[in-house]
């Protein structure tokens, strides 16, 4: 199975998240890139962030967010 459109826009939105502090997040504003909105809301369906517009990484966030720079950085190499 390949990556979709969609997974890729996710991915990109999870890597985004501050990884040096639990205490920061990030919010995704109306008015920005359309794709990445729709990323934020598919997110917070899964309940991978805890709010439709960014917020905070969930405990299933973080996790996935340390896979996606595990996989970022093996790819960069």
């Amino acid at each position: 199975m390949q990556f979709s459109q969609h997974m890729c826009e996710e991915l990109d939105l999870i890597l985004k998240f501050p990884m040096d502090s639990m205490m920061q997040g990030l919010k995704v504003h109306q008015d920005a890139e359309p794709a990445l909105v729709e990323a934020a809301k598919r997110l917070f369906e899964k309940g991978i962030i805890d709010q439709k517009d960014g917020g905070y990484l969930t405990d299933l966030g973080l996790d996935l967010a340390e896979h996606a720079q595990t996989l970022q950085s093996a790819l960069k190499s």
